[in-house]
């Protein structure tokens, strides 16, 4: 299926190879039929839901589906919908209220981080200030909220439930470990709340929406909520990356603002003398940066850390959570859903952006 030129977001499984790995053989065949048909009703049911009355707006609620994206939690929701009904217009739906759900924190986060980039593009924050960025993640947020609306109190409350989890994280993010938290669990525990917390909300929606069995529910949740964390780490491995082009973000975005990463928590628990040196050093240009230094100044450092085994151990923790995942698609009954879900879980730490 070709998909049209005003979703750039479509076609999920050319973006992520999912086609040859997540689609594999004869019997997915007919999965993937259906799937990309659903992906092609969510981008025209986002597109037309991104529409606002007013100019500007329009114009900032649009900028970043604009700019492309993964698509993983519709392509989630769509996938998961297979145990029941399937690609329903309430699946369908509900998959585009995550998604503008998911886009509006975008909007909030490059604000809070500081990030210049995203998709390739210069962040919103950065075009029209941070002022207007917040307003329209926060008019994402209602817009996905009344979409939500339509299908009664258990979509709300999935809803409500999911962003109460995202504020958290990005508070705790915000805020940090304190005193006595170990730093490496409490950052898993903000990746469950901040990026797991939505990706399960997809993979619920989909049998939720679907009239699914309901003993499904909680292992997608589960399944979901450890692809998100298995996401993020693999993110975390991505942000340090050299291509920038490739990645659509300047290589160590994340950590020039002061916002640390698994490799730099992981850094942290060695006690090698140059493992204790190049922490310093990151810190200390963190500082500087925050006080108006050019943040080329880690561009060495973080090049380092790169090719430090801590980065390694965090792509070797991705895979343990995928593996996670994958563990929870066990009461599911086999077939081409599970497979294909057993593949997504392995296309999810297999990616270079």
């Amino acid at each position: 299926m070709t998909p049209s030129p005003s979703a750039p977001g479509s076609h999920l499984a050319s973006r992520l190879g999912l086609t040859e790995r997540v689609f594999a053989g004869p019997r997915a065949r007919k999965l993937l039929s259906r799937v990309e048909d659903g992906l092609e009703a969510v981008e025209a049911a986002l597109a037309d839901e991104l529409r606002v009355s007013d100019a500007l707006a329009d114009t900032t609620s649009r900028y970043l589906y604009e700019a492309g994206g993964k698509r993983i939690r519709p392509m989630l929701t769509l996938l998961t919908s297979q145990l029941g009904d399937g690609a329903t217009v309430r699946v369908v739906e509900g998959a585009v209220a995550l998604e503008m759900t998911h886009l509006g924190s975008l909007y909030h986060d490059d604000v809070m981080d500081g990030a210049d980039v995203r998709r390739g593009v210069p962040s919103a924050h950065a075009v029209w200030g941070n002022n207007v960025a917040i307003l329209t993640g926060d008019l994402l947020f209602s817009r996905a909220s009344q979409i939500m609306a339509r299908h009664g109190e258990r979509a709300i409350q999935l809803q409500a439930d999911t962003f109460e989890r995202l504020v958290l994280g990005q508070m705790h993010e915000t805020v940090g470990a304190q005193a006595g938290d170990d730093p490496v669990a409490f950052y898993l525990q903000v990746l469950a709340d901040k990026t797991g917390s939505l990706i399960a909300a997809a993979a619920q929606t989909g049998v939720v929406f679907s009239g699914g069995p309901a003993e499904f529910e909680e292992p997608m949740r589960v399944f979901g909520e450890k692809i998100g964390v298995a996401f993020q780490l693999l993110d975390d491995v991505i942000d340090l990356s050299a291509d920038a082009d490739e990645t659509g973000k300047v290589p160590g975005t994340d950590l020039r603002a002061g916002v640390p990463t698994m490799p730099y928590l992981l850094l942290g628990e060695r006690e090698d003398s140059a493992s204790i040196a190049l922490r310093t050093r990151i810190d200390e240009g963190v500082a500087r940066i925050a006080d108006g230094a050019d943040p080329a100044i880690l561009d060495d450092d973080l090049a380092q850390l790169r090719e430090h085994d801590a980065t390694a151990a965090t792509l070797r923790l991705a895979h343990e959570w995928s593996d996670h995942a994958v563990a929870a698609l066990t009461p599911l009954p086999s077939g081409p859903v599970r497979e294909a879900l057993t593949r997504f879980a392995e296309v999810v730490v297999d990616r270079s952006s």
